[in-house]
Order: structure tokens, then sequence, then C-alpha cells
């Protein structure tokens, strides 16, 4: 009988089932997020942390540093500069956040209830002394 309502649904009727799972949804936010977040980091790179990093160096603008290969060719190491201090970037972020949660998942943590021998124990002295 499953194998009928599989083949009453069809191919949308899947899809639509599919789709609406949280954990589906769930990533979609994930990725969305992430992709406004990258762009928050690209810009931090970009127009504060290169300009800075470029007057450490002399002035240097590491978006024109480039390796000549022919006329229309070049290797633009520049560019994976910057994307190298994005990614480290990002990870430090990341990492700070994932530190901050765990910390607040720790505080919300209640003190541990008495172990299986401290309650015999304390059913051991009530019995006592009810006797």
């Amino acid at each position: 009988m499953t194998e009928e309502k599989e083949k009453k649904k069809g191919f949308m009727g899947e899809f639509k089932e599919f789709a609406l799972r949280g954990n589906v949804m769930d990533m979609a936010i994930g990725i969305v997020i992430g992709t406004a977040f990258a762009a928050i980091i690209n810009s931090l790179v970009k127009d504060i942390i290169m300009p800075i990093v470029g007057i450490l160096t002399g002035n240097i603008n590491f978006a024109n540093l480039a390796i000549k290969l022919s006329d229309n060719n070049s290797i633009t190491y520049g560019a994976f500069i910057a994307a190298v201090i994005n990614f480290v970037l990002v990870a430090l972020v990341l990492f700070a956040i994932i530190k901050f949660f765990n910390k607040l998942r720790a505080e919300k943590k209640e003190a541990p209830g008495p172990t299986e021998v401290e309650i015999l124990e304390e059913i051991r002295d009530l019995l006592k002394d009810k006797k």
C-alpha cells in the first residue's frame, strides 16, 4: 500500500514533502544567513583590513599584486592573499560565536543531581529513623 501512495503522490508530491522537511528549511536559512555573513566579511577584509595591511607594508595595494604571464594572462596573487585573510577572519568569528554559545549552554546546565548511592543512603537513613 505504501508503494501505491508513493505513485499517487507523483514527483511534485515527493518533492514538496522533501522540500518542506525541517532540516531542509534549516539548511536553506543557514545558507542565506551564511551568504549575507560572507558579504559582511568580504567588505571588512576589502574595505578595512586590506588598506591597513597595505599601509603597514608600505602602501601596497594587494588587489594590484599580480605576476604577468602574457598580455592576456596573469596570476593575481594579491586576490589570493585577500581570500586567505577573509578565510581566517571568518574562521575566527565563527570560533568566537561557537565559543560564546557553548559558554551559554554550559551556564544553563543544572548542577548534577544526587547519585544513586546518595539516594540509597538517604532512603536507608529515613528507614532507620522510622524504626
